[in-house]
């Protein structure tokens, strides 16, 4: 059915379909690993030093974590202070651009159609303010960047190849975006993206099908909280490593009750945790995958 599309599909670099045979993957990360850990919602320092120190207490690696919150939200003095925690444990760090639809003055937002919108930026005064959220993220030291607009992904992506940003600056593209299919994450890919991260119910042929479009990493939730859907897949990550490698298992947020909320100490010991339990179904049922250890060579994190 649909040959000839399906024919065009291939011709242009697409998968002609849903990969239902779930092929293993064969791509990397640099270092050589399968998967990494990643746990976003970590919107304080405290959250974020109880997560390490938890996940330390446990014998697990986390390999990245996501404030979400918004950048211009916290003090230089507390993003200062989540740059040293992540250094300290080797866990690369993500820092989101504050400006988004929901922070601004957006009737629509509010609407029923409101949802369309998500974090996008509106008009060409917050692309300014969202460059120089940028900039400030950079200036306290991190170098990995949570992005919630194509149009600003391609802007950074500029600036970085001008020189006007670190060349070893990360851009992780949002799931708030909203993408979803293999003709999306090529588009990302040439806009600028290091990783991509999906709407979060993406079934595994549809994860395989995405791996097999792109190159970079894709970041995939494990478990959710409720205000996003609730789920909890931990019984799927071994599949997840094996056909969507190289990827980012995102867990943690199943103990939160949304996305962008304020995030305490005893949130960071529970992130950690359930951290712990996805670590153990990989292992347990896919053995041979290797997790990258801390302190890979190109994590975002800098001297």
């Amino acid at each position: 059915m649909f040959d000839e599309t399906r024919k065009f599909m291939d011709k242009v670099g697409l998968p002609r379909g849903d990969l239902y045979d779930l092929p293993s993957s064969t791509k990397k990360f640099p270092d050589g690993a399968d998967y990494r850990l990643e746990v976003p919602t970590v919107n304080t320092a405290e959250a974020l030093k109880a997560l390490l120190e938890e996940a330390e207490k446990m014998d697990i690696v986390i390999n990245r974590v996501d404030e979400t919150y918004g950048a211009f939200r916290h003090t230089l003095q507390e993003l200062k202070e989540y740059v040293n925690i992540a250094k300290s444990y080797g866990a690369e760090l993500n820092l989101s651009v504050g400006p988004r639809a929901t922070y601004d003055t957006s009737a629509t937002r509010l609407s029923t159609q409101g949802v369309r919108i998500g974090y996008r930026l509106r008009g060409m005064e917050q692309v300014v303010r969202a460059v120089e959220d940028v900039k400030r993220i950079a200036e306290v030291g991190c170098r990995g960047v949570l992005v919630y607009d194509e149009g600003l992904l391609w802007v950074l992506n500029e600036l970085r190849k001008a020189g006007e940003l670190p060349e070893n600056m990360h851009f992780k593209l949002s799931a708030h975006c909203g993408h979803g299919n293999p003709a999306s994450f090529k588009v990302l890919q040439d806009l600028g993206a290091d990783s991509i991260n999906p709407v979060r119910d993406m079934t595994l042929p549809m994860v395989a099908a995405l791996r097999a479009a792109v190159d970079i990493p894709i970041d995939v939730h494990t478990d959710n909280p409720p205000g996003s859907g609730g789920f909890i897949r931990v019984y799927e990550a071994a599949e997840m490593v094996r056909i969507g490698a190289p990827i980012h298992l995102k867990t943690g947020n199943s103990v939160v009750a949304g996305h962008g909320q304020l995030t305490s100490k005893q949130d960071g010991i529970n992130m950690a945790r359930q951290a712990c339990i996805v670590k153990e179904m990989v292992k347990r049922y896919y053995p041979q995958a290797v997790q990258s250890k801390a302190e890979t060579p190109d994590m975002a994190v800098p001297e």
